[in-house]
C-alpha cells in the first residue's frame, strides 16, 4: 500500500470503521463482548475481551512495540472468536491505558513489571470466566514479557504461543541477516547505515533501531507490509478507537520505548531461563527479518519444555498472526487447542 492509498484510507475511514464495526457484531447466545478499564497493578488498564462463545479457552494477546496496542486489530482476528474468547490487553504505558492514567501514573515501566501486570491479568482472566487456565501469545517485544510470563506461572496457562519471537543473538546475526535482505533490495545506503550501525554498536541509539527497522520493512518482498498494509490500515479503520487514542498510542510508544530502550536491546533470556515447564510453540512468518526466524528456530532448538513445536507461517514476515491471520488461526486449532479440554466439557 503506498502513500496514495494511505490518503484514501484517512478519507474513507467513516466507511471503513462502520465496515468494521459490522464485522465484529457477536449475537451467539453465550457470547462476551466487554472492552473496559479493569484495575491491574494499581492502576486501571484497558482490556477487551471478545468471543462468540465464554466457554471457548482464552486466548491472551500480549502486544509487541513495545506499547504497540493490538486491539486496532480486533476485525483481522474476527474468524479466531468462533473457536476463542480473545482478549487484548493495552499494557501499562500503551494505548488506552496511557491515555487513562498519563505518564505520572504508568510510572517506571519494566519488563519486570510488565510480566507482573500479565500475570494479574491471567489471573483476571480465570476468575471471570470460571476457567483454569489461559493460553498466552506472545508477539514480537510482547514475546519477552510472555517467555517471563510463562516461566513464573506454568500453571496458569495451557501453553505458550511465541510469534515474531524475540531471540538470542551470541553469534550477531541478525546483522547479518538485515545486511544481506537490504543488499537484495538494492538499497545501497540502506547497508551502508547498517554497516555504520555495526561498526559503533555499542553507541546504538533508539534512533539508530527506528531507522534499522524503516530499512528492513521495505526490503522485504512479498509478503505484507507491516507497517502500510496492516499497522496504518488497522489503526485509522478501527471503530474502537478515536483519534484521540490514535494520538496516544503513539505518545505511549514514545513513553514505553524511553523507558524499555536499554532493556529491551540487552534483555537476559538465560536470566528467564531456557526450560519451561508448560507446551510451548513457536508460530513465525517463514520470511520474518525484523525478529528473523533463524534466530527464533535457534531460539527453540535450545530451549526444554514438555512439548514443543516450531511452524511457519508461508508467505509472512512480521506480525505473521495478522498477516496471515486465518492460516495462523488453523495451527492453533490443529496444534493448541487439542490441549485444552474446555471447562464446558
Amino acid at each position: 500500500m503506498g502513500k496514495n492509498n494511505i490518503l484514501q484510507q484517512i478519507i474513507m475511514r467513516k466507511r471503513n470503521q462502520s465496515q468494521n464495526a459490522k464485522l465484529l457484531q457477536i449475537k451467539t447466545p453465550n457470547s462476551i463482548v466487554e472492552s473496559s478499564y479493569i484495575k491491574i497493578g494499581g492502576i486501571d488498564q484497558w482490556i477487551s475481551i471478545r468471543g462468540e462463545d465464554r466457554n471457548n479457552p482464552i486466548l491472551l494477546l500480549i502486544h509487541g512495540g513495545p506499547a504497540s496496542t493490538y486491539s486496532v486489530f480486533n476485525p483481522l482476528l474476527r474468524s479466531w472468536e468462533k473457536h476463542f474468547t480473545v482478549v487484548q490487553w493495552d499494557q501499562r504505558g500503551a494505548g488506552k491505558t496511557f491515555g487513562k492514567n498519563g505518564k505520572d501514573s504508568c510510572g517506571t515501566i519494566t519488563f519486570e513489571l510488565l510480566a507482573k501486570d500479565g500475570i494479574e491479568v491471567a489471573e483476571y482472566l480465570t476468575e471471570k470466566l470460571g476457567q483454569p487456565k489461559v493460553v498466552l501469545i506472545g508477539s514480537s517485544a510482547g514475546s519477552l514479557i510472555g517467555i517471563m510470563m510463562a516461566n513464573r506461572r506454568p500453571d496458569l496457562f495451557y501453553a505458550y504461543v511465541g510469534t515474531d519471537q524475540n531471540a538470542p543473538d551470541s553469534q550477531n546475526l541478525l546483522h547479518e541477516i538485515s545486511v544481506n535482505a537490504v543488499r537484495k533490495s538494492g538499497n545501497s545506503k540502506g547497508v551502508q547505515f547498517l554497516e555504520k550501525m555495526e561498526a559503533d554498536r555499542s553507541q546504538i541509539s533508539r534512533k539508530d533501531v527506528d531507522k534499522r527497522n524503516r530499512i528492513l520493512v521495505k526490503a522485504i518482498r512479498d509478503v505484507p507490509n507491516m507497517i502500510t498494509d496492516l499497522i496504518l490500515p488497522s489503526l485509522i479503520s478501527s471503530p474502537e478507537h478515536k483519534i484521540k487514542d490514535i494520538m496516544d498510542i503513539f505518545k505511549g510508544m514514545s513513553f514505553s520505548l524511553d523507558h524499555l530502550f536499554a532493556e529491551l536491546i540487552n534483555f537476559d533470556f538465560k536470566k528467564v531461563g531456557m526450560q519451561f515447564e508448560l507446551p510451548i510453540f513457536i508460530i513465525h512468518g517463514d520470511n520474518d527479518i525484523i525478529t528473523p526466524t533463524e534466530l527464533a528456530k535457534l531460539y527453540y532448538n535450545e530451549i526444554e519444555a514438555p512439548h514443543k513445536e516450531f511452524v511457519l507461517i508461508k508467505n509472512a514476515g512480521h506480525l505473521a498472526c495478522f498477516a496471515r491471520a486465518d492460516q495462523f488461526l488453523e495451527e492453533l486449532l490443529t496444534r493448541v487447542r487439542p490441549l485444552i479440554v474446555p471447562t464446558s466439557n
